[in-house]
C-alpha cells in the first residue's frame, strides 16, 4: 500500500508539474520557464493557404513520387528563404487507387502570418533562369544587325551566343561584397558537370566577354582573363543588397523538377484565426467542466479520482504538443476534445464494471481490482478500433484530417494509460474499506 500511495502521489506531482510547465512556457518570461509557444496552425494564427496541380504527363509513372518529393523539397526551401514562421509543404494525392496516370498530383503550401496573398504566390514564384553566352564574332554581328534593320532576324541576340551552362549547374549561390566598392554581388559555385563546361567556356573564349543573363537580360558582362578551372564565377550586376539576397535564395532552391499551376489561393486574416482559437480553447474549457461536474455529481468519489486522472490527462497532452512542436489547428482541438470523452468513456466503463463487481458481493478492493480488469478487455477494443480510424484518416486524408488524425490518435493512446493505470493508482491508494465512509459513497451509492 506504501508503494502504491508513493506512485500516486508521484503522478499528481507530476501532472502539476507538467501543468505549471506549459502554462509558465506559454505566457511566462524566460526566467521562470523556456519561452516555448505552442505551433498554431493557419486557421489560428491566419495567413495563407495555396493550392497548386502538378503536371506529371511528361514524367515517368517511376519517377513521379520522386519528383514530386523533389518539388516539396524546392518550395519548401523557396518559402523558408522569407523567415516564414512554420511552412507547411506537402504532396496530395486524389484518385489513390488509380493508376499513377489516372491520379491527379496537388501541392498544397500554408504559409501562417503571411495574410497577402499576392505576397504569398510571390514567396513561390519562379525560378530565375541563369544563361552564360559567348560573345559573336564581329562580321556576325553586322549581318545580324544589318538583317534587323530590314525587318528581319528581329528576335535573334546580335552580340551573343547561347552556350550550354545554364543555371541548372549551380551548386550554390552566396551574398558577397565587393572589397573596394563594397557593393553586393552574387558569388556562384558549379557542380562537378558545370565546372567542366565553364572550364571549357572560358577556356575557349579568353580575352573575350561572357555575357551572363538572367531571364533573358544581360546583368553582368565580364572579359574572361583566363581559364578559370576552380568552378566558381561571379555576378556584379548592380544589384542592391535586398536584390542580390533575392537572386541568391532563388538559385539555390533550384529549378521546379514539376510544372505547377495554381488553382487555388485562399488567405486567413490574424483576426478570424484568433477568432477561432478562442472558440476552440472556449469549446474545450467548456466541455472539460461539464463533464468533470458530471463524473463528480453521479460517481461522487470515484468522480473525483477521474477528474484528477483526467487532469493529469490534460496536462500531458498539451506537454506533448508544446514540447514534440505539434502543429495546432482547429480540427486539432476538435480530435483532442473527442480525445477527452474517450478517456471519460472509459472511466466510465472502469465505474460501471466496478459497481457490477461490488452487486455481486465481492468486497471493496477487489471490486476495484477485478473492476478495471474486467473493463480493459472493452477499452482495449474500442481504443484500437478508434487508433485503426485514426491511422487511415492520416494516411488517406488531407492535411485538415491528418491534424485531426494525429490529435486523436495520439490522445486515445494516452488516454488508455490515464485510465486504465493513472485511475486504477489513485483508486488502490486510497485503501478504502468496508464500512467506512468512503465505501459508503465511492460510486454515487451505499454499498
Amino acid at each position: 500500500m506504501f508503494k502504491i500511495r508513493i506512485l500516486a502521489i508521484f503522478f499528481i506531482l507530476a501532472g502539476i508539474g507538467i501543468g505549471y510547465f506549459t502554462y509558465s512556457s506559454e505566457v511566462g518570461s524566460d526566467d521562470v520557464a523556456p519561452r516555448l509557444p505552442f505551433k498554431l496552425g493557419l486557421d489560428l494564427q491566419g495567413g495563407s493557404h495555396l493550392l497548386y496541380k502538378a503536371d506529371v504527363s511528361n514524367i515517368d509513372s517511376s519517377e513521379i513520387a520522386d519528383s514530386m518529393s523533389a518539388l516539396r523539397d524546392v518550395i519548401e526551401r523557396r518559402v523558408n528563404l522569407f523567415g516564414v514562421s512554420e511552412p507547411l509543404v506537402q504532396v496530395e494525392e486524389t484518385g489513390v487507387f488509380s493508376t499513377s496516370r489516372e491520379k491527379e498530383y496537388r501541392l498544397v503550401v500554408e504559409l501562417p502570418g503571411v495574410t497577402d496573398l499576392n505576397q504569398a504566390v510571390a514567396m513561390i514564384g519562379q525560378t530565375p533562369f541563369i544563361e552564360f553566352k559567348t560573345e559573336r564574332a564581329s562580321d556576325e554581328q553586322e549581318t545580324i544587325l544589318k538583317a534587323q534593320e530590314g525587318g528581319e532576324r528581329l528576335y535573334e541576340d546580335p552580340y551573343f551566343i547561347p552556350s550550354d551552362l545554364t543555371g541548372r549547374y549551380i551548386k550554390k549561390a552566396v551574398l558577397e561584397f565587393d572589397s573596394t566598392t563594397f557593393q553586393p554581388k552574387v558569388g556562384l559555385e558549379f557542380n562537378k558537370e558545370g565546372e567542366a563546361l565553364f572550364a571549357k567556356l572560358t577556356k575557349e573564349n579568353v580575352g573575350k566577354r561572357i555575357a551572363i543573363y538572367l531571364d533573358g537580360a544581360p546583368i553582368s558582362v565580364p572579359v574572361v582573363r583566363e581559364e578559370i578551372t576552380s568552378g566558381t564565377a561571379e555576378i556584379s550586376g548592380g544589384f542592391t543588397a535586398e536584390e542580390a539576397k533575392l537572386l541568391v535564395g532563388r538559385l539555390n532552391s533550384g529549378a521546379l523538377p514539376v510544372p505547377i499551376e495554381i488553382i487555388s489561393e485562399q488567405g486567413i486574416g490574424a483576426t478570424l484565426g484568433g477568432d477561432t482559437l478562442m472558440k476552440g480553447i472556449r469549446a474545450g474549457v467548456y466541455g472539460v467542466i461539464a463533464i468533470a461536474i458530471f463524473l463528480i455529481l453521479y460517481y461522487r468519489l470515484a468522480g473525483v479520482l477521474a477528474v484528477v486522472s483526467l487532469a493529469i490527462y490534460t496536462a500531458l497532452m498539451l506537454f506533448i504538443f508544446k514540447v514534440f512542436g505539434f502543429t495546432l489547428t482547429s480540427a486539432g482541438i476538435a480530435g483532442f476534445i473527442l480525445s477527452v470523452g474517450m478517456a471519460v468513456d472509459a472511466n466510465v466503463i472502469i465505474f460501471e464494471r466496478i459497481k457490477e463487481e461490488l452487486k455481486s458481493g465481492k468486497m471493496v478492493q477487489g471490486s476495484i481490482s477485478d473492476g478495471f480488469g474486467r473493463a480493459w478487455l472493452s477499452i482495449r477494443d474500442a481504443n484500437i478500433s478508434s487508433i485503426i480510424t485514426a491511422v487511415i484518416l492520416f494516411w488517406f486524408g488531407t492535411s485538415l484530417v491528418k491534424g485531426f488524425a494525429l490529435v486523436f490518435g495520439l490522445g486515445v493512446l494516452i488516454s488508455m494509460f490515464s485510465a486504465i493505470t493513472v485511475s486504477k493508482i489513485l483508486f488502490l491508494s486510497l485503501g478504502i474499506k468496508e464500512g467506512t465512509k468512503f465505501s459508503r459513497f465511492l460510486l454515487g451509492g451505499k454499498i
